[in-house]
């Protein structure tokens, strides 16, 4: 069982930054492959990145590429996304997601088992 807890959303204008992290329970926190989703009002969730065990592969979603950075310290069981130059449609909760299978890198939320209870970013225009 992986329990994570994410901290970092607000408030902030447009081009400006924040920076998410998650902190995960798991004692083998560095066997999951991690990722970062979000979900804005009225709309589905979608994924934003993803980070393998390693920390040595990552995917972003097109509409953050460039943007958004996503790392991960095994050695503290913690995984950041760092958000620059944000829009404000990048207003939403976003979520971490942990996946046990490290064969694997996953864009879809539903082949993630483990999710936090989200934080929200706001960016105003």
């Amino acid at each position: 069982q992986v329990q994570l807890v994410e901290s970092g959303g607000g408030l902030v204008q447009a081009g400006g930054s924040l920076r998410l992290s998650c902190a995960a329970s798991a004692r083998t926190f560095s066997n999951y492959n991690m990722g970062w989703f979000r979900q804005a009002p009225g709309k589905e969730r979608e994924f934003v990145a993803t980070i393998n065990w390693t920390g040595g592969s990552t995917y972003y979603a097109d509409s953050v590429k460039g943007r958004f950075t996503i790392s991960r310290d095994n050695a503290k069981n913690m995984v950041y996304l760092q958000m620059n130059s944000l829009k404000p449609e990048d207003t939403a909760v976003y979520y971490c997601a942990a996946d046990p299978r490290w064969y694997r890198q996953s864009l879809m939320s539903s082949e993630y088992d483990y999710w936090g209870q989200g934080t929200q970013v706001t960016v105003s225009s």
